[in-house]
């Protein structure tokens, strides 16, 4: 019920305070953005925490100049892998075996049809792909702002090959895919923060098949 209350008190807050968000908040955010699931469980992205103003600033106008990105306290950039390949898949279904303390024959087929698979495919397939995977870590650190009462904005209204410039992601084989600004709304400045909520009706989101 608390987290109900919380995803409808949230909103995409349209001006922030430049009030910092406590780092156990910040943590615990990107602690839920670890923990989501992600297809195979390769994890194809990497997420970049900024609160360095100047970089701020420097992607603020190829974000629209819209004033959360700079105001924010924390810019969270989610950028997923340009493809796949067969050293970033090894490395996760390695990195499994070793927490896990042991090889299971039908983990290391899968392994092994997703290496006769992936990799062969067009990049621009594979980052799609990718990027999916780093939406539902996106939904899952919206999530736990708001239950932390905390203001997070989503953005996909920005140049992503600048963000990959300003930050260097091509070079490391990723691609910015969406943009989080988390902070503290300023209600003064924001034309959204009195609305309603509107969304569909259950009944006409959810069709029940039994």
């Amino acid at each position: 019920m608390k987290l109900l209350e919380r995803l409808n008190w949230r909103y995409a807050a349209k001006a922030m305070n430049g009030k910092k968000v406590s780092q156990e908040k910040i943590d615990r955010i990107l602690e839920a953005a670890r923990l989501a699931p992600t297809s195979s469980g390769l994890q194809p992205f990497e997420i970049y925490v900024i609160t360095n103003q100047e970089i701020k600033e420097k992607i603020k106008p190829v974000a629209w100049n819209q004033s959360v990105i700079t105001d924010c306290s924390h810019l969270l950039v989610f950028a997923a892998w340009d493809t796949y390949t067969e050293d970033r898949i090894n490395k996760m279904f390695d990195l499994t075996n070793e927490i896990r303390g042991f090889k299971n024959e039908g983990w290391e087929n899968y392994r092994q049809m997703l290496l006769d698979s992936y990799p062969k495919k067009d990049p621009e397939v594979n980052f799609n792909h990718a990027s999916k995977q780093a939406y539902i870590a996106f939904s899952h650190a919206i999530t736990a702002a708001a239950f932390e009462e905390v203001d997070a904005t989503p953005l996909e209204g920005f140049n992503p090959a600048e963000v990959d410039k300003i930050l260097g992601l091509r070079e490391k084989g990723l691609r910015s895919a969406v943009l989080l600004p988390i902070g503290y709304r300023e209600e003064e400045k924001d034309w959204l923060v009195n609305l309603v909520k509107v969304r569909k009706s259950t009944e006409d989101l959810v069709t029940v098949i039994d």
